[in-house]
């Protein structure tokens, strides 16, 4: 997969946090701002689906299950 670049701008504090943990841990800054950011975007896009499927939910006719009658897996 080809890798793209994006230019940032943080403030001096940040850049200190991922120069130190890139030093002590012998991983790149883009590394850890990648990991960063896939994490952020995996956060928010579940966030929206659970946030569209309750949306989608509440604008059908199904009725709610109980939790209590929920027949979990073993």
């Amino acid at each position: 997969m080809a890798k793209q670049q994006i230019n940032v701008r943080v403030d001096d504090d940040l850049e200190r946090r991922i120069t130190h943990l890139s030093e002590r841990t012998g991983r790149t800054k883009s590394f850890y701002v990648t990991e960063a950011i896939e994490a952020f975007l995996n956060d928010h896009e579940d966030y929206f689906l659970a946030k569209d499927a309750i949306d989608e939910f509440r604008q059908s006719d199904d009725s709610a299950i109980a939790l209590e009658d929920v027949q979990w897996p073993s």
